[in-house]
């Protein structure tokens, strides 16, 4: 498959999203960019803002298995990953597998559970297995975690731990509809819900060939050198407890080349880098105390962005 094959994939899937979701395409982008990168992506807004509406939209336009979780204090490990179960029957213990065996799954509202629960879909995210009694077991290739929650702030929630956010490859925000967007939303949902007649437009063999193409996006030694750059000044900044960790690096090159192929390029620039910066790093570190807050970390992503300078060789 070639890079305009997967610019077309990606402009198909963000038009079938948009009889969804209205005037939110650049964070589909971001969205389909993490799914063509192996990545996990964290939607955090306000109730009400179309968050499940945009993962289920995802969901519904790739053909494969989908699975959605409601995050509630009482939900344990088991009820993610799947138990032994013993049958009376037969005089033995049973898998039964959870809902992270699917291919794209819904963790909605994921910091209503408990840190221990939450601490279910850590190997899963990373490792792509599950460990079950002992016994670990892989799940499909194609395995992609959109995880829905309400600010933290909110009553009855439980801060994501920093093991947790850093498994997230992107961290979006959705935002409040202009009344322009607000007006179309009302039309278009004025007699029914435009979810329902979604019709899947790019099957798992065609994702998986994507995959492999952005794997051979190009990336010049000088933006390499740019993305190293802007992670090592989030660990030297005195306000900065934790910088962003090497997994965070490759989540940034891994995201800007997919995003690259997404806007029908074989290679990456420093605008890629700059565009991806914020969503895939501001919620890896962590600031002084009375400092953490959603805004003051990406404020101080765009201070560097600011600060480190882009390469000037024609890339």
């Amino acid at each position: 498959m070639d890079i305009g094959q997967v610019e077309k994939i990606g402009k198909d899937l963000t038009e079938n999203i948009g009889k969804v979701i209205v005037g939110k395409e650049e964070t589909v982008r971001m969205l389909l960019a993490a799914l063509f990168s192996d990545g996990h992506v964290l939607l955090q807004d306000m109730p009400g803002t179309g968050k499940t509406k945009l993962a289920r939209s995802l969901a519904a336009s790739v053909s494969g298995e989908f699975a959605r979780i409601q995050f509630t204090p009482d939900l344990l490990p088991g009820d993610v990953t799947g138990m032994n179960i013993y049958n009376r029957k037969t005089g033995e213990f049973e898998l039964k597998k959870g809902p992270v065996f699917t291919n794209i799954l819904l963790a909605d509202e994921i910091n209503r559970a408990t840190p221990r629960t939450q601490s279910g879909l850590l190997e899963c995210m990373e490792e792509r297995q599950v460990t079950i009694d002992g016994e670990s077991l892989r799940l499909d290739g194609i395995f992609f975690v959109i995880a829905t929650q309400n600010p933290v702030e909110t009553a009855g929630t439980f801060p994501l731990p920093e093991a947790q956010l850093d498994r997230f490859m992107m961290k979006l925000s959705l935002g409040l509809p202009s009344k322009e967007e607000e007006l179309a939303i009302m039309d278009r949902f004025m007699q029914e819900d435009p979810l329902k007649g979604l019709i899947p437009v790019a099957d798992l063999p065609q994702i998986l060939e994507v995959k492999k193409a952005v794997n051979q996006v190009f990336v010049h030694p000088e933006v390499e050198k740019y993305m190293v750059e802007i992670v090592a000044a989030t660990r030297e900044r005195t306000r900065v407890v934790m910088g962003v960790s090497p997994r965070g690096t490759l989540a940034l090159l891994r995201s800007a080349k997919a995003y690259a192929a997404l806007m029908g390029r074989g290679y990456c620039t420093p605008d890629d880098v700059k565009t991806l910066a914020v969503p895939v790093l501001a919620h890896r570190i962590k600031l002084s105390y009375g400092c953490q807050t959603d805004q003051e970390a990406q404020t101080l992503i765009r201070e560097i962005l600011g600060e480190v300078p882009v390469p000037a060789e024609t890339i």
